[in-house]
């Protein structure tokens, strides 16, 4: 059973405490070790320039199913601030300009033994670098779901072998997993989504994990996900999970990083010479479990990696569920008159959100793509991307495809886009082989029956090498 910090505990242990040499002193069920050594960075504050050095105390949990064991931790011999929940909001917009290091000295600061730093073996490696340098004691955990990639696992060793840590693992209940597997094979989520497996193998483990703490910080950015992360803020009452307390509000999610662009994460990592998953040099973003994780290919988004079978718009696991919300498709469409050749919509409803913008690409109306799939002899061939404005993979292969409809104007090929999101979505699913934004077609003069771009390649050159195969 693993075992927390209580504040009363502190106070008691405190009383033995003495500053000029005697240190804390506790009962120890597993071995562990020390992060003991003097910290080579420092923050602005000489206040907070400290040394890691601090024995974990042990005391007896309420729950029984928290984080164990007590692992990568460096308890804090201070009393824990009190926050109501009611002002995260507030605290939010005070931080919301604030670099990660001092969001991080903060939620270490008001949370000590009570938070822990979720680490997937991917970048957010530089959550625990932040951790380092505000040279506050600091916990670690990850979730082990049993189907990791070598690459991720000698990752956790190196790191905590680099930061002199014990890294506190999270497996599935084996029971769960077994079920699972024996009912429905090893792969099901190829067929029926990724969430069932993610529910045993991250999203439970995870939950246990939290109800033995009172606050947890993520690696969620807001350039990471489309329609999922771009409105997180750098710290909130957690809208999924429970915490030590139990019940809602009782946990808090920080998210240091969130305004922080993937660019600028590498280029610290790289100055702080912290260890990275060798997999990043193998084309790998945002890395998961190895069956549903594979490396990105020029102009694609980072988590198009992820779960790439299916939509784009809602690949998260459950862990951060709580990010996942309606959006507000249906707003701002084209034009719904007119057919091919002299019925197209050139209009823009809204063109502060909408993408592809070029003279050599047609917009399309509803009427229009519906035309265009029923003609059998068109006067000329067609290239159509079906998308959404807000997607972040349609918005990452916007300039290869404008490059591309540049290249082609004038060729006797008509390259136009379909905005296929909200109440056009179910339409293009079961007309137009739309399986996830964006969905790129070819209808060719002699056919009705459009051709569907099957590559994840969507530079120029590869998408220009389609065409000219079937035109």
């Amino acid at each position: 059973m693993a075992l927390f910090t209580s504040s009363s505990s502190i106070a008691g242990s405190l009383s033995n405490y003495s500053h000029s040499s005697q240190k804390l002193k506790a009962h120890s069920i597993s071995s562990f070790r020390l992060f003991d050594r003097s910290l080579e960075h420092t923050i602005t504050s000489a206040s907070t320039r400290r040394k890691c050095s601090v024995n974990p105390v042990f005391a007896e949990l309420k729950r029984s199913d928290s984080i164990v064991p007590f692992a990568a931790t460096m308890v804090a011999p201070e009393v824990v601030e009190k926050v109501e929940a009611e002002d995260y909001q507030k605290l939010a917009r005070q931080l919301e300009k604030a670099s990660p290091l001092e969001i991080m000295d903060k939620a270490l600061e008001m949370f000590g033994n009570d938070i822990g730093i979720a680490f997937s073996g991917a970048e957010d490696v530089a959550l625990i670098e932040y951790a380092r340098l505000t040279g506050r004691p600091f916990r670690v955990f990850s979730l082990d779901t049993g189907r990791l990639n070598l690459e991720t696992y000698q990752f956790f060793d190196a790191v905590e072998k680099h930061y002199d840590i014990h890294i506190e693992y999270m497996f599935p209940d084996a029971v769960e997993v077994q079920g699972l597997v024996r009912t429905k094979g090893l792969f099901s989520f190829y067929e029926d989504g990724h969430q069932e497996c993610c529910r045993v193998r991250k999203f439970r483990p995870l939950r246990r994990a939290l109800k033995g703490l009172r606050a947890w910080i993520t690696g969620q950015r807001k350039d990471q996900s489309p329609g999922t992360r771009a409105e997180i803020p750098v710290v909130q009452v957690d809208p999924t999970f429970e915490g030590l307390e139990g019940g809602v509000g009782s946990l808090i999610k920080w998210n240091p990083v969130a305004n922080v662009n993937g660019g600028d994460i590498w280029n610290f990592l790289r100055a702080m010479n912290v260890p990275v998953n060798a997999l990043h040099l193998q084309g790998y973003v945002s890395i998961g479990c190895e069956p549903c994780t594979r490396p990105v290919l020029p102009g694609q988004h980072e988590r198009e990696g992820r779960w790439w079978w299916e939509d784009a718009k809602a690949k998260e696991c459950g862990l951060h569920k709580g990010n996942i919300r309606q959006q507000e498709e249906g707003l701002h469409l084209n034009g719904t008159n007119g057919n091919v050749n002299g019925a197209v919509d050139n209009t823009n409803g809204d063109a502060a959100a909408d993408i592809f913008h070029s003279e050599a690409i047609v917009s399309l109306s509803r009427a229009g793509i519906e035309n265009l799939a029923k003609l059998d002899n068109r006067r000329e061939p067609w290239l159509v991307v079906l998308y959404a404005p807000w997607c972040r993979f349609c918005q990452a292969m916007e300039e290869s495809f404008v490059e591309l409809a540049e290249k082609l104007n004038g060729s006797g090929v008509k390259v136009g886009k379909f905005r296929a999101d909200g109440e056009h979505k179910s339409y293009a699913q079961k007309e137009l082989q739309m399986g996830s934004f964006p969905t790129i077609l070819f209808f060719p003069t002699h056919s009705s029956q459009p051709i569907k771009y099957p590559s994840e390649k969507r530079d120029a050159d590869s998408l220009m090498a389609f065409v000219n195969a079937l035109k």
